[in-house]
């Protein structure tokens, strides 16, 4: 996501770009937990479109301006006991999960909706400017297709681990259950995996979505 050979205003927007997709994401964690009767990220001041509260120092910062392909903010704490009455512990855990992703997802259809009006319309008199504005929209698009991508997968401490253990067929819970137990070494050895192998799976599922993605804003250009 950051590249270490790039100049300094460069990384700058695209750290904006990503605390700004993060506080989305986290935002959407604390609401949907609010809006399904836990306060308790309400409550510590998480419920805020503040980058400064969802900031997580190593995730959020030294690893994006080291150059590392992706980041990640404060996890949003959610008592499932808090949940209203009649919303099962595991059923709210799902959804509260799965609001970061959409989140992510929502940022970037919003992203390539905009990339397909300046694309469309003659908005700017100065083409350069216009290029610049299409080169920060798609990294925009990007990023958030990365961390929807990348948040989905089925690892703990990711939302995709809730998702995944909210459809999880009984006779497969004692391998899932098995796998949970691992804890965070499945997400440590898929961060390292790009850097011992050259391959990444994330990055490709990504790159795929991508290919999509300018598919249909190359359809409303025609």
């Amino acid at each position: 996501m950051l590249n270490p050979n790039a100049d300094h205003l460069q990384i700058i927007i695209v750290w904006i770009l990503l605390v700004v997709s993060l506080t989305i994401h986290e935002w959407a964690h604390a609401y949907t937990a609010w809006k399904l009767g836990d306060d308790t990220a309400a409550q510590m001041g998480r419920m805020t479109f503040n980058p400064i509260v969802h900031l997580d120092i190593f995730g959020t910062v030294l690893l994006p301006l080291l150059g590392v392909p992706f980041g990640w903010a404060k996890p949003v704490p959610v008592d499932p006991s808090r949940f209203r009455h009649g919303i099962s512990p595991q059923f709210g855990m799902f959804v509260t999960a799965i609001a970061g992703p959409i989140s992510n997802i929502v940022q970037a259809v919003t992203g390539m909706s905009l990339l397909i009006v300046l694309l469309k319309f003659d908005l700017f008199s100065n083409p350069d400017l216009q290029i610049a504005l299409l080169n920060v929209l798609y990294i925009y698009i990007s990023m958030n297709v990365l961390l929807a991508v990348f948040n989905m997968v089925p690892i703990v401490p990711l939302d995709g681990s809730r998702v995944a253990d909210f459809f999880m067929p009984r006779a497969f819970r004692p391998a899932w259950e098995a796998w949970v137990n691992l804890g965070p070494l499945p997400l440590i050895l898929l961060i390292l995996l790009p850097r011992m192998t050259g391959v990444s799976p994330v990055q490709s599922a990504t790159q795929w979505v991508m290919g999509h993605v300018l598919a249909i804003v190359t359809w409303f250009l025609v």
